[in-house]
């Protein structure tokens, strides 16, 4: 399993990378491994400022639809275009093509909210 040191997590199991006060957003290797086969992305949020927690989007796998959780308060200011036609990115690459947005953060105390690599480990039993 595959759990970059260098990214942030959630309990939700998105993975965010910060850069200033640019965050990119997607799931993680393991929240993908358990969706299985990914065949819709959709994100509709682009131009939105949402609050952390709030769903920007679904995923949808053979089996389930789930929601995408903001996992800091900010601007969704791009969105990767490229899972509207090829979904399954995802599943192949979830940390690097498989991203999904890209926020402009509103408040970058909430950083400090979220898990490290060892601490996202420990949540999901690895």
């Amino acid at each position: 399993m595959n759990i970059p040191a260098e990214l942030k997590y959630t309990e939700d199991h998105e993975w965010i990378k910060i850069d200033g006060n640019i965050a990119t957003v997607g799931i993680t290797d393991f929240a993908q491994g358990e969706l299985g086969d990914i065949v819709y992305v959709e994100i509709e949020t682009e131009g939105e400022t949402i609050e952390a927690g709030e769903v920007f989007g679904t995923v949808e796998a053979v089996k389930t639809v789930s929601d995408l959780f903001m996992p800091l308060s900010g601007e969704v200011t791009e969105v990767n275009s490229n899972l509207e036609d090829n979904p399954e990115t995802v599943n192949e690459n979830a940390y690097e093509d498989g991203w999904m947005i890209k926020i402009t953060m509103s408040d970058s105390s909430e950083v400090d909210k979220l898990m490290d690599a060892d601490t996202y480990k420990a949540h999901i039993g690895q």
